[in-house]
């Protein structure tokens, strides 16, 4: 049967594992949920703008058609002569590098005129031969496409168009540029797959150098532009982007090298970067890039196209720049929602993605990074349910902000040093959903079985051991059991004569003085007060929480004792008071643990012939003349200490022989003499045994020369002459019989 402080370890655990694992599936893409997702483009837009340099990049400069523009030029669309007029201007006078348009030619230019003459040159003045001739002089002039296209021969011309999802007719006149790549490649299937397409007009894409699709296919669902694709593929081919064939155009019009890696399944190449000359730019599979946006609108110069048509424009303006014509005015404005502004010009992307190739800052999520992503989920949840149980609140705590430092910190050398965008929503969400359900199951539902174990057991042993129980997993009972322990009983020796010769109050400070780290001293070692008897105590070792040392243990805590009692010895002559002298007795064997007594008054204790030996024990020290005695059960399984042998008895009331022994100090604090004593002493107790009485008695006799004050000698020496004159049984096993307490 399954007890309720595993219960609730089981349940904790659970639920643990299963937020885990839905955090996990949504990180590695087999499960998503939108508020993680909403959350994660808001940890990245915070680190967007954080980080964006808000400088202006004077590379590249928009010439923007304004509202200035419109007023001064005329609606849109203005007439390809005056666009003519203006290529020609820009490359001639203002000598600048590249222009790109983020505009589309898709339809004729009619508004020259020459359809209307060539109608009627086909009509009412076919046979006017000097209107004939006249047409066919103008002819080259009125063909404002015409115009335009020669403009764009031999110079950098970049050309906008758009691509489209949807199943759309056709104009037969336009034309898409050269593809990049074909797309038998098997990476190319994860590329975003348009259906048709508007595009510029042959004639004028003929005569510029490369074109690119400047539509936003890459927002994400809240509509907001964090990334856009540089690549889509339609009916077999790969076309770039915009911003790509300006980058390629600037640069030459050098080839692409598409990088691939099919992470241990040759079927599946998945495209990774793309290599231009030494330039390399991430992407992620579906062929699209994280915009890296330098600040709000502005970071880029902007001029009125009224302005260069003008010629007011400074020509050092536009020198050997990079430029893009684009449309700011209100009812042309394309805008975009952006991380940092909800209106943002479309055209200023593209500045920003050619900006950020060039500078080589484009952040990017290489696939690897899933892998870095699950293990990072892996050690929080490691730490958090493994290890924060064991801990206080205070320490738990410090573990969670140790924790979430960590998380931050190594996402931000990721994102700010080595350009990697890894997810920081999923581990913070994880760590403080994992933090929660510990706190909440380790701190309020089990602060009841805690502040339980607190009651039954805080006044029996130390807060030390009341801790550990609340870690451990076992079940603690009040409930009676059989256990091999460890008990020990002390007792202060003439305490009786004492009480008589003080006050109440007197008498009852100088016990606390003794009992108090007395007290103190089997707590620190572990043990169990059982109760206070006067002025004697017992305690017990093993229960309630196991102690597989628990022989040591109170051998350790009666050393403790009587080495105490003489630190207080000075000050009780100060005040007048006699030598206090303390007898300790300890046992081990097998011995009832429980609460028990009555309806009416219970007690945790021990009960058990082994406990009553350990009584009889402490007894005995003042016969034997020393402080402290154990059984050989306790010498057993405590052999870090020195023992002195002391007698095998009979104590009264039991039948058992019992070897007894005293206690003379751990093995590492003997002297060497010590030890050459207690080798003449066995020597003795040989002869006694095997009832040599001559040979023992001149043994003990030696003895007692060297160690007069020493009770034990003379006893033996009393206890062989009694036996010369009534020498024991023939089968005795040199037991001596206490008939007395």
């Amino acid at each position: 049967m399954i007890n309720a402080s595993t219960y609730i370890k089981v349940c904790r655990l659970l639920l643990c594992l299963i937020l885990v694992i839905i955090i996990s599936l949504h990180t590695s893409g087999q499960l998503r949920l939108s508020l993680i997702s909403r959350v994660e483009n808001i940890f990245y837009d915070l680190r967007l703008i954080a980080t964006m340099p808000n400088t202006i990049d004077k590379r590249i400069v928009i010439i923007d058609i304004d509202d200035k523009s419109l007023l001064q030029e005329g609606r849109w669309p203005w007439s390809r002569d005056k666009l003519s007029y203006l290529v020609d201007l820009l490359f001639d006078y203002y000598d600048v590098n590249l222009l790109a348009f983020d505009i589309v030619f898709s339809e004729k230019d009619k508004s020259s005129g020459l359809a209307l003459l060539e109608n009627l040159g086909k009509n009412a003045l076919l046979d006017d031969p000097s209107f004939q001739a006249v047409l066919t002089e103008m002819r080259p002039q009125l063909s404002y496409d015409s115009l335009l296209a020669q403009s764009f021969k031999n110079r950098n011309i970049v050309l906008g168009y758009f691509a489209s999802h949807l199943n759309t007719p056709l104009n037969a006149a336009t034309k898409l540029p050269q593809a990049v790549a074909m797309s038998n490649d098997p990476f190319t299937h994860w590329l975003f797959q348009a259906k048709s397409y508007g595009a510029n007009l042959a004639q004028l894409q003929d005569a510029a150098q490369l074109g690119g699709f400047f539509n936003n296919q890459g927002a994400d669902s809240d509509g907001i532009s964090r990334k856009i694709p540089l690549l889509f593929q339609y009916q077999g081919g790969v076309y770039e982007a915009l911003s790509l064939a300006i980058f390629r155009q600037y640069q030459g019009k050098p080839p692409i090298e598409f990088i691939t890696n099919n992470y241990g399944n040759k079927t599946d190449q998945r495209l990774e970067r793309l290599n231009i000359q030494s330039f390399s730019i991430p992407m992620n599979q579906d062929g699209a890039i994280l915009i890296p946006y330098r600040g709000k609108k502005g970071r880029f110069h902007y001029i009125s196209a009224t302005d260069v048509l003008n010629g007011i424009v400074d020509v050092k303006e536009l020198k050997d720049k990079i430029v893009i014509m684009g449309a700011t005015a209100a009812g042309l404005y394309d805008l975009r929602s952006t991380p940092m502004q909800s209106s943002y010009p479309g055209v200023e992307i593209h500045a920003n993605i050619v900006s950020g190739i060039l500078d080589q800052n484009i952040k990017s999520r290489p696939n690897y990074i899933l892998i870095y992503e699950l293990l990072l989920l892996i050690l929080i949840s490691s730490i958090i349910i493994v290890v924060i149980p064991k801990l206080s609140v205070v320490k738990a705590t410090l573990i969670f902000i140790l924790l979430m430092a960590f998380i931050f910190g190594i996402n931000f050398i990721l994102w700010h040093y080595i350009n990697i965008d890894s997810n920081l929503a999923t581990p913070l969400l994880l760590l403080y959903s994992l933090f929660s359900i510990q706190l909440f199951f380790g701190y309020f539902i089990e602060s009841r079985r805690k502040k339980k174990l607190t009651h039954q057991f805080g006044q029996y042993i130390p807060p030390e051991l009341v801790e550990q129980m609340n870690q451990s997993d076992e079940v603690f009972s009040l409930e009676a059991e059989s256990k091999a322990m460890t008990v020990l009983f002390s007792d202060i020796r003439g305490f009786t004569t004492l009480s008589e010769k003080l006050a109440p109050q007197k008498l009852s400070e100088l016990v606390n003085r003794i009992l108090t780290p007395t007290t103190k001293i089997i707590h620190h070692n572990k043990g169990t007060i059982d109760k206070y008897i006067g002025d004697a105590v017992m305690a017990f070792w093993n229960a309630p929480v196991a102690d597989k040392d628990h022989a040591a243990n109170s051998v350790q805590a009666g050393l403790e004792i009587l080495d105490n009692l003489e630190l207080l010895q000075a000050e009780f002559k100060q005040q007048g008071l006699p030598k206090i002298e303390m007898g300790i007795g300890i046992n081990t064997g097998v011995m009832n643990v429980g609460n028990m007594g009555s309806q009416f008054r219970t007690a945790y204790t021990v009960m058990g012939d082994a406990v009553n030996l350990g009584s009889r024990l402490e007894e005995l020290t003042k016969y034997y003349g020393v402080k402290l005695i154990v059984s050989e059960s306790t010498k057993i399984v405590a052999p870090l200490y020195i023992y002195r042998e002391l007698d095998r008895v009979q104590v009264k009331g039991k039948k058992e022989l019992v070897s007894i022994y005293e206690v003379v100090a751990s093995k590492d604090n003997i002297s060497n003499d010590y030890l050459l004593y207690l080798t003449s002493l066995d020597a003795a107790f040989t002869n006694y045994y095997q009832q040599d009485w001559e040979a023992a008695e001149q043994k003990f006799m030696l003895l007692k020369q060297k160690k007069p004050a020493d009770k034990l000698h003379q006893l033996y020496i009393e206890r062989i002459k009694d036996f010369k004159m009534r020498p024991p049984a023939e089968n005795w096993n040199g037991v001596f019989v206490h008939t007395s307490k």
